[in-house]
């Protein structure tokens, strides 16, 4: 059997060593037209920023160690431009000769990933321009920045490698602006979850301008700046990270169906609507796992996974791909950021009776060095109590709560699943209440009626208009409003009338709950706790309407 795999860098590599465990008979070439292969495209804003210090740590395998691990042939600088189904034979140019060369094959894999979108636009092509895709990008980019004596980047787009290149550029010393066309950052995160990072970016020093349309890079000789429907924003370093589209412009005369962002439609066996050729990595649609919709993943992780499954369908073994889930994560200044799941507006979307409950607690315990907040957003079905999505953002360790996130959407988990979770508890590893257990205790809490909160995203929106903001730390820190302790509250409160709309506010909701439990019990019927509290929500006192 020869197996022809065109691209070389995560799916490509994987499907090809794959088959080569499977079947060691089999003939597997790649054949790919950058010079290196399976590179770290993840860690490229690593280098930029000097946590990588080598540029040999971006590439994971060059063609000679790969075919010695694997017995993979792997031809590099190799433009595929044609595909003949009928003859299974792909026509390709050596890009450092200008030949044409010829390849057949029985299985034909379409690993060709995606490249960088660059706007026609005056000036991309300035030095100081910068992708953010292969390793030359980044070396080129670190090299600029530190030749040139950069002081100044304006990153365009506040995606995950955006934002990473942003702060890795002002590790380096830069003044940084990210500027996004969307009305928040990280556009697959809820806007509330959105919104707490574009804050802790401005808190480090990187300044965020959302809802701002770039028009053209300033420069004659090299770039000087960005022009803006907001004005021109300095620059001797511009980045455009401004997302990717998939390789697969050489394909648009085979015939082979497309969705409409240019992805290859494949089936569960990554088959494309081609006999004998098939497709895996960022050049296609998968669907998404809970759904069952078409969704497109751009990951390392789902490049892998599909290229697992790929290799068995090629060697004859009944493998189905089931999906993704949307799992990401991203490391910013302070703290971490990740999801999994549906998203609050996507679960609304599908029809779902949506409740959202956001917690913030420890990582582990709070007496421990090193212990650090996590705050925790779960969605979830009112009528069935199934966990549908799971966001988090905090210092602490963000991967753990959605990596048990993920597994239990896996598994179709409802909220009484997962109360009793016995997990791993030890002072240095997690609280005895771990924070995933203690968020589904909180919803729970929310869907049976013993807590009655507002979300931040309703906080937002002027949801508490109206209400008395009762601040429930045993030290007052919310200028204005009315300061009342729990351990000091055995009747009613003087202030506060039985029939007030209260909003009760803590540092971290939990002595805002107890409050209004105690509350409850004294006679008052509208106490509402603020999830997150002020940690999470920028409280502030209307003086005027007091």
């Amino acid at each position: 059997m020869k197996v022809l795999i065109i691209g070389g860098v995560a799916a490509g590599t994987k499907t090809a060593a794959k088959i080569k465990r499977i079947n060691r008979d089999a003939d597997v070439l790649i054949i790919t037209k950058g010079m290196d292969i399976s590179y770290a495209g993840c860690g490229l804003p690593y280098y930029v920023g000097n946590v990588i210090a080598d540029k040999s740590g971006l590439i994971v395998n060059t063609p000679e160690k790969f075919k010695g691990l694997t017995g993979a042939d792997v031809l590099v600088g190799r433009d595929a431009y044609k595909l003949d189904a009928k003859a299974k034979k792909v026509y390709a140019k050596n890009v450092n000769t200008g030949a044409e060369e010829v390849y057949d094959y029985d299985k034909c894999v379409i690993s060709t990933g995606a490249s960088s979108i660059v706007p026609k636009m005056p000036g991309v092509q300035l030095p100081g321009v910068f992708k953010m895709r292969t390793p030359d990008d980044a070396i080129d980019l670190r090299e600029y920045m530190v030749n040139t004596n950069a002081k100044k980047a304006v990153v365009a787009g506040g995606g995950f490698i955006g934002l990473e290149v942003a702060q890795n550029l002002k590790k380096q010393g830069l003044d940084v602006t990210v500027i996004d066309l969307a009305d928040h950052v990280i556009t697959n995160f809820d806007p509330e979850i959105s919104e707490y990072c574009e804050r802790v970016l401005k808190r480090n020093g990187i300044k965020v301008l959302v809802s701002t349309k770039m028009e053209s890079i300033a420069g004659t000789d090299k770039a000087e700046g960005v022009k803006t429907d907001k004005g021109l924003l300095e620059a001797d370093i511009v980045v455009l990270s401004l997302g990717i589209r998939a390789n697969t412009a050489f394909l648009k005369d085979t015939g082979i169906e497309m969705m409409p962002n240019g992805t290859l439609k494949i089936d569960d066996q990554m088959k494309t609507s081609i006999p004998d050729v098939y497709a895996a990595g960022d050049c296609v649609t998968t669907r998404n796992f809970q759904t069952g919709k078409p969704q497109w993943a751009p990951m390392g992780s789902a490049a892998n996974m599909e290229g697992r499954v790929l290799a068995q369908v090629i060697c004859g073994i009944d493998k189905h791909y089931k999906g993704v889930l949307g799992t990401a994560i991203v490391k910013l200044p302070e703290v971490n950021a990740a999801r999994t799941g549906l998203s609050e507006k996507a679960a609304k979307e599908m029809g779902y009776d949506v409740v959202t409950a956001l917690t913030v607690t420890d990582d582990k315990a709070h007496y421990y060095p090193g212990s650090a907040f996590v705050s925790i957003k779960l969605t979830a079905d009112r009528k069935t109590h199934k966990l549908l999505g799971m966001q988090a953002v905090g210092a602490g360790e963000v991967d753990k709560m959605i990596d048990i996130g993920a597994t239990a959407i896996s598994m179709g988990a409802t909220l009484e699943n997962l109360e009793d979770l016995d997990l791993a508890y030890a002072p240095p590893f997690s609280t005895a209440i771990h924070p995933v257990v203690l968020a589904v205790n909180v919803i729970l809490n929310k869907i049976n009626g013993v807590l009655v909160s507002m979300t931040p995203s309703e906080f937002l929106a002027g949801a508490a208009k109206g209400y008395k903001i009762v601040d429930a730390q045993n030290v007052p820190t919310i200028q204005g409003a009315l300061h009342v302790v729990l351990s000091e509250t055995n009747g009613p409160v003087e202030g506060l009338e039985k029939d007030d709309k209260i909003l009760l506010v803590c540092k971290r909701a939990r002595l805002a709950y107890l409050l209004q439990l105690r509350l409850k019990a004294f006679g008052y019927k509208n106490t509402v706790v603020l999830e997150g509290a002020s940690f999470f929500n920028d409280v502030v006192v209307d003086e005027k309407k007091k």
